[in-house]
């Protein structure tokens, strides 16, 4: 496997990992409601730090923005609202059918369809079953969906174990977000195909092809905070259970323990992005479409190493951990077909 390609992969897992552990400073916040957080820590990660990137960058910040038409960034912007939707219904799914299963579902549909709905539409998929490269990716992507399973499984065990149940489970409506989770989710991926010829000004400008993907983040992650942040503030405002005055009237030292427990969830949110462009950099054009596979793949591997470091898999019983490392080992191997499959 050539350096390059590996550095990629190995990009994609550091970003990855940075997704898996975002959520922890997030979970020792308290007396705020969830709503509060994740705006505080939204508003990191969707609005100050891809603005603050792209400033340093650019050295003409808004005339590289002004010199695209509506008609290009409209569907970079959409699109971004399209992951927003899939970020509020991938909270729901965890509600009504539990981590482990509304994990399994959403990912592997998000990781399917992110994959390969970007190849299908570009009138390319077929071009894949001709090479045997392309025939090698694509099995990469289905060991990956296997592993994901394998590791939901593992996460099912675990929670029936310890006697977890859905919050308020229902099938039938858990099902339906999970699938619409899945495919809203991977607005991120079609988002990212979308930008393209921002990525491709940004280079032409002399920025390093490591950083190229990350100004278009400010439009990308700006359809994101609409929906997310949107959703938030008509909560705070609508339900009379929360208060945005009463979260940021608790004590001092508390309220600021939570901002910046917030932010430093947001700082890490946004990380597996910054970390994602540059994996995305290093895999070759014809195979671009596979950095979300890797992105997604590698979140669900961090997040079983993650729990089992810390011993949230603890007196669990022997089976399920076995199944967990199973199912992160067929993960590595999905990783490292898609590496050869690129390298053909």
């Amino acid at each position: 496997m050539s350096q390059t390609i590996l550095s990629g992969i190995l990009w994609h897992l550091v970003g990855a990992a940075s997704a898996a552990c975002f959520y922890a400073p997030m979970k020792k916040v308290r007396n705020w409601s969830w709503e509060t957080m994740w705006s505080v820590g939204g508003i990191m990660s969707w609005i100050l730090l891809p603005w603050a990137v792209s400033a340093v960058l650019l050295p003409h910040f808004w005339a590289f923005y002004s010199s695209f038409t509506l008609s290009q960034l409209l569907p970079v912007f959409l699109f971004g609202a399209m992951w927003g939707i899939g970020n509020i219904n991938y909270g729901l799914t965890m509600r009504y059918l539990g981590m482990s299963m509304g994990i399994g579902i959403a990912i592997g549909i998000t990781l399917v369809v992110g994959t390969l709905m970007t190849p299908l539409l570009q009138g390319r998929f077929v071009e894949l079953f001709s090479s045997t490269g392309g025939r090698l990716t694509l099995l990469g992507v289905l060991v990956a969906l296997i592993g994901v399973a394998i590791v939901s499984r593992a996460g099912l065990m675990k929670e029936r174990a310890m006697g977890i149940t859905a919050e308020e489970f229902n099938l039938k409506k858990g099902l339906m977000l999970a699938v619409m989770c899945g495919i809203f989710s991977a607005g991120m991926s079609f988002a990212m195909n979308a930008a393209k010829p921002m990525h491709d000004a940004a280079a032409a400008m002399g920025i390093d092809p490591l950083y190229a993907s990350l100004p278009s983040y400010v439009i990308i992650m700006g359809g994101g905070a609409i929906v997310n942040l949107g959703f938030c503030f008509i909560r705070l405002a609508t339900k009379s259970t929360l208060s945005v005055k009463a979260d940021f009237s608790v004590a001092k030292p508390l309220l600021i323990a939570n901002v910046l427990l917030s932010l430093l969830g947001g700082t890490m949110w946004y990380l597996q992005f910054f970390f994602y462009a540059w994996g995305h950099a290093r895999i070759p054009a014809q195979y671009d479409f596979i950095s979300w596979m890797l992105h997604m793949s590698f979140y669900v591997l961090c997040g079983g190493l993650v729990g089992l470091v810390l011993k949230e898999w603890r007196n669990v019983g022997r089976r399920p951990v076995s199944v967990l490392c199973g199912g992160c080992f067929v993960i590595i191997i999905a990783a490292n077909i898609v590496g050869m499959g690129m390298m053909s």
